[in-house]
């Protein structure tokens, strides 16, 4: 399978050469890497550029003009990837939260789906054992609010470790996904739920960031809960 996966990134350059190692000693032949890099001041997209040289050029770079947000740069690396001859499109975040390892479950799944995540919240997911019980307790609740108000059977509806098939994501209205924080994972599986496109979730084990420092706030929480309700008249007109 050709697949590429697309990585955002922003002062990423602890995480950037572990991943990219782990990556490409899966048993995936065809498996590529675009980075899309908002100008990290820590060097990333650079790195990125030198990872691409030393992998012929496996590893591709965007490079953005500034921190233009999480949903702009997947936009972007979705349509940069849909120009190019590939059979998958993958979605991860650079911090070692999402299981490397799974992506060979993700692929095997897909054929069988539109689009496959590798989720929290079906029997055998699961959080970093470490995180304190209040942060378990808003993660689940943010996402048990936003499928409930949106009315999505999916699970995990917020996780960001998800592949496509290149079918799907050329068949979704990417221009119409205005969505640029965090609620853009929620978004994009709406608008896919809306056009009927058909999931699968696999269990995972969610794992705190070991290198480099989080993105997420209270402030970009917040600001995910009420971009929900906007959701259900964005798309009305599908399905």
């Amino acid at each position: 399978m050709k697949l590429t996966i697309v990585v955002p990134t922003y002062n990423e350059a602890e995480n950037l050469p572990r991943l990219v190692s782990a990556l490409f000693l899966l048993p995936l032949p065809d498996l590529n890497i675009l980075v899309v890099d908002d100008n990290s001041p820590d060097g990333t997209g650079q790195l990125a550029e030198e990872l691409g040289r030393q992998n012929n050029g496996r590893v591709q770079v965007l490079h953005r003009e500034g921190k233009l947000g999480l949903g702009t740069a997947y936009i972007a690396g979705f349509q940069h990837c849909l120009k190019q001859d590939v059979e998958a499109i993958g979605q991860m975040d650079a911090d070692f939260s999402h299981p490397t390892e799974k992506i060979l479950e993700l692929v095997s799944t897909l054929p069988g789906c539109d689009m496959v995540i590798g989720s929290r919240y079906v029997p055998g997911g699961k959080l970093d054992d470490n995180w304190p019980f209040w942060r378990k307790a808003l993660s689940g609740f943010g996402n048990f609010y936003a499928r409930t108000i949106l009315g999505m059977k999916l699970r995990d509806v917020t996780g960001g470790f998800r592949l496509w098939k290149r079918e799907t994501l050329a068949g979704m209205p990417l221009e119409r996904v205005r969505s640029n924080g965090y609620v853009f994972q929620v978004e994009m599986a709406y608008l896919a739920n809306r056009l009927g496109y058909k999931f699968k979730e696999i269990p995972i084990y969610f794992a705190d960031r070991r290198w480099g420092k989080s993105k997420m706030s209270f402030r970009i929480q917040l600001e995910a809960a009420w971009r929900v309700w906007l959701l259900l008249g964005r798309y009305k007109d599908l399905g």
